[in-house]
């Protein structure tokens, strides 16, 4: 049940749909269900939402919001990403509360992975 005035879905575009539908089923297992060419829905990810092909992409560089999904082993979904055809541009390092890597999807969004320190 959505929950009134609480975020309830999120949009991505994307350079590369098909490659980024397969790097996300690759990488984290993700599910997609297509609505004509150029828009693909996923669901059950902690939030639901999509992607639409788009020339624009998602980066924090331009002021875009940072997507972290969340691991309990930090090193290997690093290597589930890098072996899907993600780009690594920032490899794990520290913060307050935990640790973090963020990687270029395909279609040439930011997203990062945390999980808690060791």
């Amino acid at each position: 049940m959505s929950e009134n005035e609480k975020i309830n879905y999120v949009e991505f575009p994307s350079r590369d749909l098909t490659a980024t539908k397969s790097f996300f089923h690759q990488a984290f297992g993700w599910e997609f269900t297509d609505y004509g060419p150029d828009y693909s829905a996923f669901s059950n990810q902690g939030l639901d939402g999509g992607f639409f092909k788009s020339d624009q992409c998602s980066l924090t560089s331009q002021g875009a919001a940072l997507i972290v999904l969340f691991s309990h082993q930090l090193e290997q979904s690093e290597e589930k990403v890098r072996a899907a055809g993600g780009t690594i541009v920032r490899e794990i390092f520290s913060f307050p509360g935990g640790r973090r890597f963020h990687f270029i999807e395909p279609g040439g969004n930011e997203f990062a992975v945390w999980g808690d320190a060791n």
